[in-house]
């Protein structure tokens, strides 16, 4: 875990010597470049500006300024930064100079900055002369605006991977060279030449600083402060605590317990690969004294870290994003969020009971503070996270919710003196908050590219001919098609999350899988909720799995496997998603609808996750034969539809497995009965 003080006895301490080096783990598997170890005054100036930018953006939200305007400061401040942070690569050569206490940038990363500062602070100073100049560029506006599409590519590049900017690099081919496509192909457009492709991602709203570069400048920096603050001031400590405290004399307690450290400690990070190394890291000596094999360990700790993605009330960038797209309130993406959360976690619960008795798992006594004496010391880390939901219930908008947040989590981190945030903690704390969303900014960026070729080309709506005519020859009727459609959809997103980070698979699923959607008259909660779920999913599907690799690292497990087991505890949740898109009383789950439509909803998608747990850990009361799987995975299915003849039929094949496999159980259990006894002494 980050640092986080001292808060309150550590639960944990019989485990700690198994404990690797978290800061390591995260760096290496959170699909980011490992940042430079900076020191002397290079990290002074880095960690002063990186502060002074989070104090900035602080003040934002109480004053008055324009939105673009800000989006040009915020990328003029966090580029530069970007490339005096992140290596270029040579993973191994850097490593080697942290270890020697050389590892500063080079010339090369020096100019970068340089340019970087220079090409995005150019329009923040001559703002107004640049809006008039929109239509026509001038040669100096040109060169800056593909200088900065270049450095833009570069800083994703070191932040992320290859994926991103090489996807963003063919889009902007394609915006150039699609005008040689022949005519009589969908995406063929009569092609834009190198000056207006600048022009509109440059100095336009629909390209480099547009909803995702604004949303990290808003929502994610703001929510990265907090986090920090609430991080060093030991509510990281407390949640994680807190879980294995709770949950002490079960067999399944120590997966119980990973989930819920999942779970709470997702609300503090808002990342999953991040949330995953820091539980594992604790957590696995703990499951391993169960009996959970390595594999099956690494994929529960992977499965429960990506929940923090889907854990309120940060859940991760692109619910921001949605907030953004939609021009609602983020509470409104919250409560959005909320049954399919619960419906994650229930998938994995569930998985924990079966595997507990399947494997045989056993309780482990640890020492420290029951949850009762937590709770009466360090309840108060709970009260920022519950302020913002209050603060947004009062009309307040996000922004100042999360700052009122931020404010009361400072002010009680002076009830633990081991965990206050003095001066000193406080600074580190603003500078944490900003040097956490370089890689978020980079990447939202990126995506304006895609999201700005996609708009100006029109591509969105041609991908969406393409998709809705191939489903529709292959399809017999309407519920074909649109089971068809959403199948393929689904697969698109998770081959798109295999390459690229959750919010840029998020950005540019939601410009070409929305208009698909829309045909078929789904509304726009669903359409992105759907899109946001699988997003998330991708996290954990093989075989890429980040978070999984990350864990078996932890476990010593076979990173392969890891990626199974951990699918397999997730793959409940691949459900949830289709209840809300496939019927209209399935966006019961997500909340829209009266009362009853809403728990009615809600009802059908647990027992249609319980089914799917049922045929994924092949365990009801036992053992399942093949029939039983087989029945209930046809109710898991039928149930996907939350309308009446779909549902009684899925609940008929639900019964037909329970009762099929109790009496398939009974002669077990009568031979059981019959047979002798050991004879008890005295």
């Amino acid at each position: 875990m980050p640092d986080a003080g001292s808060s309150g006895p550590n639960v944990a301490a019989v485990v700690v010597d198994d404990r690797p080096d978290v800061d390591e783990l995260i760096a290496e598997y959170e699909a980011e470049r490992p940042a430079r170890a900076l020191s002397g005054p290079l990290a002074n100036a880095v960690g002063a500006v990186a502060a002074g930018l989070s104090v900035y953006v602080l003040y934002r939200v109480f004053a008055v300024d324009n939105g673009q305007h800000n989006r040009m400061i915020f990328l003029a401040v966090v580029l530069p930064l970007t490339f005096l942070v992140y290596r270029p690569g040579f993973r191994r050569r850097g490593e080697r100079l942290a270890q020697r206490g050389h590892d500063h940038p080079g010339v090369a990363d020096y100019v970068l900055a340089g340019l970087a500062l220079v090409t995005s602070a150019y329009p923040a100073f001559t703002f107004d002369q640049i809006i008039v100049r929109t239509v026509t560029p001038t040669r100096l506006d040109l060169v800056m605006g593909g200088t900065l599409l270049l450095l833009v590519i570069e800083a994703t590049r070191r932040t992320t991977g290859w994926a991103l900017p090489v996807v963003s690099s063919l889009f902007l081919l394609y915006a150039y060279y699609s005008g040689y496509l022949p005519i009589s192909w969908v995406i063929s457009t009569p092609g834009f030449g190198i000056d207006r492709i600048i022009e509109h991602l440059y100095i336009t709203t629909e390209g480099i600083y547009g909803t995702p570069l604004d949303v990290a400048a808003t929502y994610i920096v703001l929510f990265t402060i907090y986090g920090a603050v609430l991080d060093l001031s030991g509510a990281s400590k407390f949640f994680v605590d807190l879980s294995f405290a709770a949950f002490r004399k079960s067999r399944t307690a120590a997966g119980r317990t990973v989930t819920l450290a999942g779970f709470l400690l997702g609300t503090v990070s808002g990342s999953g690969t991040a949330t995953a190394v820091s539980i594992g890291s604790v957590s696995w000596p703990i499951l391993r004294r169960a009996g959970y094999p390595r594999d099956q360990a690494g994929g529960i700790i992977a499965a429960a870290g990506i929940g923090a993605i889907l854990s309120p009330p940060t859940l991760g960038a692109a619910a921001f994003i949605i907030a953004e797209y939609m021009r609602i309130n983020y509470l409104t993406v919250l409560l959005y969020a909320t049954v399919p959360t619960l419906l994650y976690y229930l998938g994995i619960v569930l998985a924990i009971e079966i595997d507990a008795r399947r494997l045989g798992t056993r309780p482990v006594e640890l020492a420290g503070a029951s949850a009762w004496q937590l709770m009466g010391r360090y309840f108060y880390h709970f009260s920022s996270l519950l302020a913002i939901v209050v603060f947004m219930s009062l009309n307040l908008s996000p922004f100042t919710a999360v700052t009122y947040a931020t404010a009361l989590a400072f002010l009680l981190s002076f009830a633990d003196r081991k965990a206050m945030l003095t001066p000193q903690r406080a600074y580190k704390a603003l500078a944490q908050g900003t040097l956490s969303v370089l890689p978020v900014a980079a990447t939202c960026a990126s995506a304006g590219i895609i999201v700005g070729i996609v708009t100006l080309s029109g591509l969105g709506l041609n991908l969406s001919d393409i998709v809705v005519g191939f489903a529709d020859v292959m399809s017999w009727n309407y519920t074909s098609q649109l089971v068809l459609t959403v199948v393929l959809a689904a697969a698109a997103i998770l081959l798109l999350g295999l390459a690229v980070p959750v919010t840029a698979s998020f950005i540019i699923a939601a410009v070409i899988i929305k208009p698909i959607f829309e045909k078929f008259g789904i509304g726009e909660a669903e359409s992105y909720m759907f899109i946001f779920y699988y997003a998330v999913l991708s996290e954990v599907s093989p075989p890429t799995a980040l978070a999984a690799v990350a864990t078996s690292a932890i476990t010593g497990g076979n990173p392969y496997r890891t990626m199974m087991q951990a699918w397999r505890y997730t793959l409940p949740a691949f459900l949830v998603p289709f209840h809300f898109v496939l019927a209209p009383a399935g966006r019961g789950v997500l909340g829209l609808g009266s009362l009853p439509e809403v728990v009615a909803a809600t009802v059908i998608s647990c027992i249609g996750v319980a089914a799917l747990a049922v045929v994924t850990g092949a365990w009801l009361v036992g053992p399942t034969r093949m029939p039983e799987r087989v029945l209930a995975g046809i109710s898991a299915v039928l149930l996907l539809w939350v309308a009446p003849v779909p549902d009684v039929l899925g609940l008929v094949a639900a019964a037909a497995a329970i009762v099929l496999h109790i009496m398939g159980r009974r002669p077990a259990i009568l031979t059981a009965a019959h047979l002798p006894q050991p004879e008890r002494s005295g």
